[in-house]
């Protein structure tokens, strides 16, 4: 039953926009050069070994109006 009303609730926010998530860890992970971590704080890291997460929300477009006028291509 609750899980009834958490969808019934979610349902309506679909239809709002979508959301993207991106995390860099298990490529972090994956990568053999970025094994060796900065021994003091503050050193620099290489930028494809910098571990971050973001989560976006983008709302829909508003829709472009159609053309239905036609045309002459001659």
């Amino acid at each position: 039953m609750r899980t009834l009303w958490i969808l019934a609730a979610a349902l309506p926010l679909a239809a709002c926009g979508t959301t993207d998530y991106r995390d860099t860890n298990a490529a972090v992970d994956a990568d053999p050069l970025c094994a060796s971590r900065p021994d003091r704080p503050g050193e620099p890291v290489s930028r494809d070994c910098e571990r971050y997460s973001e989560g976006r929300w983008s709302s829909r477009p508003e829709p472009q109006p159609v053309d239905f006028r036609k045309r002459d291509d001659r």
